[in-house]
């Protein structure tokens, strides 16, 4: 079983963040059974479902980390911070 993780750096960080990717896409799947969203249009330039918001959240979150993993030198927790503020942004009025 190790030598099948050894391709990965299995550092706390990162088994947090799939896992924080994991629950969110079970807690999305449960809602969505519960409650099926319906499409509406915020401020994104496309109608979206909360899935589709969800999708564009964490690839802004994603981008918003390497840029500035890229440009700082400052703490990548502040980074995470910030792509967590851009998706909650986008869940709730994107």
């Amino acid at each position: 079983m190790e030598n099948m993780l050894a391709w990965m750096a299995w550092t706390p960080p990162v088994a947090i963040f799939f896992s924080a990717i994991v629950l969110m896409l079970i807690g999305m799947t449960i809602w969505e059974l519960r409650a099926p969203s319906v499409e509406r249009k915020g401020f994104l330039p496309i109608s979206t479902t909360r899935g589709d918001r969800l999708f564009i959240g964490l690839l802004t979150a994603a981008y918003v980390n390497l840029v500035w993993a890229g440009m700082t030198e400052l703490h990548q927790a502040i980074g995470a911070a910030i792509g967590f503020v851009v998706l909650l942004v986008v869940m709730r009025w994107g």
